[in-house]
């Protein structure tokens, strides 16, 4: 006789509930793994940044990169067309003032000079003629002088006696008045010759201060000459450094063309790029420092340039007169402005890609150190390095202050591996 056994239909029943517990059990692990791989993930310590949330006063400088300049410069041109004949000093010598840079050529200049000394030569020659002149003139004046002057007193002795020999009646009347009228026009051509003398030594005077001028202004032409053709011997013309030169041997300049920079070595200036954002917080007499990376170098900031150039700004620092070795023109230095000085505040070292007075997401580290959780953060003014916070963190709050961007946008939480 067959019998029904029950058992084995609730056995089987029993089977399929577990397996449908245990897929859903999977199903609900699956489900939570798969949340929290997309709003959580692992890091390892030693590959991220951080730092704690520190309080204090702050100085708020302004970092940036130049070079020190001479205060004082000199351009020196070519002054007229030439030739590069040769070079005597390299960029770097130092100079006098005399020292001689190149020697420039140019035969045309050598022509003007001897054209102006034969011109200056042929005036002098043409002076001493006309004083030669002027003395051959005044001797037939003195001798026309002289020969009237005798006659006159011929006459006066001649009218005396005739006077005697008229009141006797041994001369006519005729003839002693004919005596007489000749002394009167002698005694007239004696004083018409005195003042034409008068008049003729001023003319004489006359002539020769112009023949003189002419000869004045052939000395400055032949000076003219002489300083153009001593020009084309390069001379420094103050103590200092050769910078730039700017010319090659054999090469062909045009008058007003560049040949050499002269700089000072003593007086020299730093002309700092600082970014174009920051540039607003600069003003004239603020302290800097001037890192030649040797020495450190006080200065006060002199000037800013106002145009723009490749979104950075050129500030112009004023240096102390007695400087290091180590600063000569020409040298790459790092520069920081010290722009304001930020008292009692809570900053955190700047993390990577942000700007001043923003909102960001940072990883706020838990007390552990092995869970990292996202918060918004107030920033505000920018330190160097370093960037105030104003809200959104607490003092030795520890931060990671690494470039994370991009897991802020799916990842709230990190978890920190050893």
């Amino acid at each position: 006789m067959d019998v029904v056994k029950k058992k084995k239909s609730s056995t089987l029943w029993s089977k399929k509930n577990a397996i449908y517990a245990t897929a859903a059990v999977i199903f609900v692990v699956l489900a939570y793994s798969a949340t929290r791989s997309v709003n959580s993930v692992s890091v390892a310590r030693g590959e991220i940044l951080v730092d704690a949330v520190k309080q204090g006063d702050l100085e708020v400088i302004i970092e940036g990169y130049g070079t020190l300049r001479s205060d004082k410069q000199q351009l020196i041109t070519s002054f007229s067309r030439a030739t590069v004949k040769e070079i005597i000093l390299k960029p770097g010598a130092s100079v006098a003032a005399d020292s001689i840079i190149v020697q420039l050529e140019n035969p045309e200049l050598q022509q003007q000079l001897d054209s102006a000394k034969r011109d200056l030569s042929q005036a002098k020659a043409n002076l001493r003629q006309l004083k030669l002149n002027h003395q051959r003139e005044m001797l037939n004046e003195d001798a026309t002088a002289a020969q009237i002057g005798a006659d006159y007193e011929t006459t006066s002795l001649r009218r005396v006696a005739e006077e005697t020999l008229y009141k006797e009646g041994i001369v006519s009347k005729l003839t002693f008045e004919q005596t007489k009228l000749n002394q009167q026009q002698l005694g007239k051509r004696i004083v018409i010759l005195k003042k034409r003398t008068a008049q003729l030594k001023l003319v004489h005077q006359e002539a020769v201060n112009i023949s003189k001028e002419r000869v004045q202004q052939q000395k400055g032409l032949q000076n003219i000459a002489q300083a153009r053709l001593d020009k084309l011997t390069v001379r420094a013309g103050f103590d200092g450094v050769l910078q730039r030169l700017s010319v090659e041997l054999g090469q062909s300049l045009s008058a007003g063309q560049e040949v050499a920079l002269i700089g000072s070595v003593t007086d020299l200036i730093a002309l700092i790029r600082v970014p174009q954002s920051q540039a607003q917080q600069i003003i004239i007499g603020q302290q800097t420092i001037i890192d030649t990376r040797r020495d450190k170098i006080q200065g006060v900031v002199s000037r800013i340039d106002p145009i723009v150039a490749d979104n950075t700004v050129e500030i112009e620092i004023a240096l102390p007169k007695n400087l290091p070795a180590s600063a000569r023109p020409m040298l790459s230095v790092d520069g920081i402005i010290i722009a304001d000085t930020l008292r009692n505040v809570q900053y955190i070292q700047r993390p990577a890609n942000v700007k001043a007075h923003s909102k960001i997401s940072l990883y706020l580290l838990n007390a552990s150190a092995k869970q990292a959780q996202l918060v918004e953060v107030k920033l505000g003014r920018q330190a160097g390095r370093f960037i105030e916070i104003i809200s959104g963190a607490k003092l030795k709050q520890q931060f990671i202050v690494s470039d994370l961007s991009n897991l802020k946008g799916s990842v709230t939480s990190l978890a920190i591996k050893s």
